[in-house]
């Protein structure tokens, strides 16, 4: 255990990461709008998803090098795949998770005067400022307490909300078709996001190789592994919660969320309060603001790292992309870049998660038989290697995601 609690580290930031829009806008609208049926898909993703960011963490504690290391061991191609997925997630990603946060701050603080892509420059250059000096360390020590509140807060809520029962129903309300156009394309968005990207794996190798940085004593495998799977456990839980409470408060009223970043957080909050009391508002409010905040911060954080390390493989003579001030840099034109595409999309939050769940869920099989292929390579040794049942699932899941992809693109042509 004591090994255990000084390995937490990728595994916590992983759940910080994934427990943002994912959760807060697509489980809760699942369970709003389709009910108690919707904890399939969510349990499913988790699933079928979990050996490839499983793969991230194991593959940098047994080399001590990250999961683009070991695609460019398999050729220069897999490489240009896996950047290609990052430039245009760059462009979608942080953009939306900003969007929702700036809503959640002017409906925390009552922010009237000024616009909600004003409120994400802010924010772009706040976070920034912590990321460029506050480094690693920082994020990982302050995000364990932002972690504990949320989980509490949201245990609390979800069993509050079980106590007091479903609202009533309206007579004449009818579920919406799931396996029509707008059905797939929503289950596609909570699938795609759900727990997060799969590229978001080469982003949990990153901070696996910063967190053995860190460390006198390298971790096991088995630690090693442990600790990723109390994150990765932990945000399973609570987009089940998410979807219950959207289930519980709104199912049958039809009620629409709204696309609207300022309107939905004032919508989200309210769900809460009306189940806890009044008295709680406030603390809601910046238990769900401090949930986004770190969302923002640790894939702000990821896409930097992550994007260094690509040029740094791909354009290996550059000396530009090794010096010591290139994450700092690139953490800068990530906040310039996305506050740009917040700016062309008006703050549209619906728009910016549609093109990102699209890219991402595309891409997703493809990504995890490289992180397959990538751990069952030459310089994993044998007992090292996944055994043979994470192997299975590891194609359940590429099948799984294979078949939503195929009828979402047939969908497109007919």
């Amino acid at each position: 255990m004591k090994a255990l609690l000084k390995a937490l580290g990728p595994g916590l930031l992983f759940a910080s990461m994934a427990i943002g829009t994912s959760h807060l806008v697509l489980s809760t609208k699942a369970g709003a709008q389709y009910g108690w049926i919707m904890v399939i898909p969510i349990l499913l993703a988790n699933l079928f998803k979990y050996p490839f960011f499983e793969f991230g963490i194991r593959y940098t504690t047994v080399t001590e090098k990250s999961l683009i290391q070991g695609y460019l061991n398999l050729g220069k191609t897999y490489l240009w795949i896996y950047a290609l997925v990052t430039l245009i997630s760059t462009f979608t990603i942080l953009a939306a998770l900003y969007v929702v946060t700036a809503g959640l701050f002017m409906n925390l603080f009552e922010v009237t005067s000024v616009g909600a892509g004003t409120i994400s420059l802010c924010l772009f250059v706040f976070i920034s400022l912590l990321l460029i000096i506050g480094k690693y360390r920082f994020l990982e020590n302050s995000l364990k307490v932002v972690i504990t509140i949320l989980f509490v807060a949201l245990l609390v809520t979800t069993v509050m909300v079980l106590q007091k029962g479903p609202v009533p129903e309206a007579a004449n309300y009818q579920r919406p078709e799931l396996f029509n156009e707008v059905g797939i394309l929503f289950l596609i968005g909570l699938i795609g996001w759900m727990p997060t990207a799969v590229e978001a794996s080469g982003w949990v190798s990153m901070w696996g190789m910063e967190n053995l940085k860190t460390m006198k004593n390298k971790p096991t495998l088995k630690i090693a592994i442990q600790e990723f799977n109390v994150g990765y456990i932990l945000t399973a839980l609570l987009a089940v919660f998410f979807m219950i409470i959207g289930w519980y408060t709104l199912y049958g009223t039809g009620t629409e969320l709204s696309g609207n970043a300022v309107v939905f957080a004032d919508q989200l909050v309210n769900l809460f309060t009306v189940h806890i009391g009044s008295w709680a508002y406030i603390f809601i409010a910046v238990a769900a603001f401090a949930t986004m905040f770190s969302t923002c911060m640790t894939a702000h954080d990821a896409i930097s790292r992550v994007s260094v390390d690509l040029l740094q493989k791909l354009f290996p003579k550059k000396p530009t992309f090794r010096h010591k001030n290139a994450f700092a840099v690139m953490v800068l034109l990530m906040t310039l870049i996305n506050w740009m595409v917040i700016s062309l999309f008006s703050a549209n939050m619906g728009d910016l998660v549609g093109l990102a769940t699209f890219v991402s869920f595309v891409f997703a099989p493809l990504l995890g038989w490289m992180n397959l292929k990538t751990v069952m390579g030459k310089d994993v040794p044998l007992e090292h290697k996944p055994r043979l049942g994470l192997r299975i699932l590891t194609y359940c899941g590429m099948v799984f995601l294979t078949l939503f992809a195929l009828y979402y693109c047939w969908m497109l042509l007919m």
